[in-house]
Formats: structure tokens, C-alpha cells, sequence
């Protein structure tokens, strides 16, 4: 399989994630756990509008993308960041980044021959 063959492939698989983060609540989330570290749903609604159901709904659709996992600690469930996930989906931004500017620079060649 080609380079560019590989390539497509893994970020065709990171679509979960990115369809994950395009929402504006699930993005709210995945900053405040990364701000803050792991955390309870209660603490995740606090200063929300979100009720706790919503917040779960919007958890499970992160934990589906690999983003984030639950963990109980006593009576409490606990949400963390899934860090390499997440690097990993700032690896793919950065390799279309990367593409993008070699299409603009070789559009920029072609415009000045």
C-alpha cells in the first residue's frame, strides 16, 4: 500500500472522532476535561444548562469515538480524557495542514509560470 494510500485510510478512520468533536457541546467537554482532568457528570454540569442526562448523552457519543472513557471510582463514575486519541486526531489536522500547503504552493508555482 502506497503512502498517500495509508494516509487516506487513517484519517477516513478518525471520522468518528471529528464528527464527535463538530459539535459545540461535546467540544465543551473534551476542553473542560482537558483543563480540568477527569470528572464526574455532576461536576460537568456544574455551570452548564445541561442536565445530566444530556451530558451523558453527549459522553457516550465521545467514549463511541475513542475520546473519552468512564471509570467508577466508589459510587461515582469518573470521565478522563483519552489523550492519545486525541494527539492523534492533531496528527491528522497537521498532515492535511501539511497537504493543504503543498496544494497552495503548488498552485502558487503554477500561477506564477
Amino acid at each position: 500500500m502506497r503512502s498517500r494510500s495509508k494516509t487516506k485510510v487513517r484519517l477516513i478512520g478518525s471520522a468518528p472522532v471529528f464528527a464527535a468533536l463538530g459539535d459545540q457541546t461535546r467540544l465543551r467537554i473534551v476542553s473542560r476535561l482537558c483543563e480540568d482532568g477527569p470528572m464526574s457528570i455532576s461536576r460537568l454540569t456544574v455551570g452548564s444548562r445541561l442536565t445530566r442526562q444530556a451530558v451523558t448523552k453527549h459522553l457516550r457519543v465521545l467514549e463511541g469515538a475513542g475520546l473519552v472513557r468512564c471509570e467508577r471510582l466508589g459510587r461515582e463514575s469518573v470521565w478522563r480524557l483519552e489523550r492519545r486519541r486525541i494527539e492523534r486526531a492533531r496528527g491528522y489536522l497537521e498532515e492535511i495542514s501539511r497537504q493543504w500547503g503543498g496544494a497552495l504552493e503548488r498552485l502558487r508555482r503554477f500561477v506564477d509560470e
